[in-house]
């Protein structure tokens, strides 16, 4: 398959992983448990940084312009108003992120989990100072971190995995 084809094949896998992970969704407080983050660094480490941010990019712009391809169906531009767009405006960051360590996170346990874990501590960091903002920074903690620090391990762990488990030729 020529370049250009195969890229566009990642991009639309990417975003369909997305939109799939999204749909795990698990309510806990403002903010709810999904697997989007676990994609979003996957999607970041396996296709580089600039592929990864703008498979997060393309994600956001297709939620935006009505697709129901957030958590819980949503869509439209309310999402990017509302509790959870801190952290949905940190995706395309945090896959480029992803990307740029993907070396590091395919390196041994000692290395490559704090290195996941770091990436989504960032991505807790932007998404409850957004929160904050609307609801006060001790509500943030308290209902968009600290709710969604076990699930964070629990991804990072399952990020390093996965990557352990891809073959070669897939980076």
């Amino acid at each position: 398959m020529s370049t250009a084809p195969r890229r566009t094949a990642e991009i639309l896998g990417g975003i369909a992983l997305l939109t799939v992970c999204a749909r795990v969704s698990i309510p806990l407080g403002d903010v709810p448990f999904t697997l989007q983050s676990w994609a979003v660094l996957l999607l970041g480490a396996v296709l580089g940084p600039r592929v990864g941010a703008l498979c997060a990019v393309l994600y956001l712009v297709l939620a935006a312009l009505g697709a129901p391809v957030l958590a819980q169906g949503a869509h439209g531009l309310a999402p990017f108003r509302g509790a959870t767009a801190g952290y949905l405006y940190a995706f395309p960051l945090l896959a480029a992120l992803a990307g740029r360590a993907a070396s590091t996170l395919r390196g041994p346990w000692r290395t490559a989990l704090p290195t996941a874990l770091a990436l989504h501590a960032l991505l807790l960091a932007v998404g409850a100072t957004w929160l904050g903002l609307r609801v006060g920074a001790p509500r943030a903690w308290t209902r968009g971190v600290l709710p969604l620090l076990p699930g964070a391990a629990l991804k990072s762990a399952l990020l390093v995995l996965t990557l352990r488990g891809l073959p070669r030729r897939a980076w």
